[in-house]
């Protein structure tokens, strides 16, 4: 009768097993919070677009942003800016991703790390909502709604083409003599 009973115990011991498994991942997105996620593009009929939050991470250990993943571009890729040779900024891909450290945040702004959307499927429209994959080391994929929000557009002093560019360094010309 016990040859009967350790079958049954060992699928017991196997399902829990798999029960356990199957809810590790939903914990680690539990750690990962996202806020304030929108979304803009330059003008109705550009085919860029980008994309800015703020990544909290409230689990116990650190983690990192791998990758990013939309169907709203043919390219949705994790970008910063960086200073060339010549001074002049430019956005560059972060194939490396970004840190997330325990208890930190993340933050996507203008001007800095932000998510970059190349060749839009869709124009992005004011209150178009469309998922982005954030893909952690850690913590997995985590589906974060973004609405576009063309109002906050007004908040980028480049694109109102209004900028400091006292702290710039520009070329001499002759016109400095």
């Amino acid at each position: 009768m016990s040859v009967l009973f350790r079958p049954v115990a060992a699928m017991r011991a196997v399902l829990l097993a798999a029960s356990a498994l199957a809810i590790a991942p939903m914990a680690a997105l539990a750690e990962i919070a996202v806020h304030d996620a929108y979304a803009i593009a330059a003008t109705p009929q550009a085919m860029t677009g980008a994309a800015f939050m703020t990544i909290h991470n409230h689990g116990g250990a650190p983690d990192r942003l791998l990758a990013v993943r939309s169907t709203a571009a043919a390219r949705t890729e994790l970008h910063t800016h960086v200073a060339g040779e010549d001074g002049m900024m430019r956005m560059v891909h972060v194939a490396e991703g970004r840190a997330l450290p325990t208890d930190g945040e993340l933050l996507l702004a203008r001007g800095g790390d932000h998510v970059m959307f190349m060749g839009l499927t869709q124009p992005f429209a004011d209150g178009l909502v469309f998922d982005l994959v954030l893909v952690f080391e850690v913590a997995g994929e985590v589906v974060v709604p973004v609405a576009v929000d063309l109002s906050r557009l007004a908040e980028d002093p480049a694109a109102t083409g209004v900028m400091d560019h006292t702290a710039m360094q520009h070329p001499a010309t002759d016109a400095d003599d």
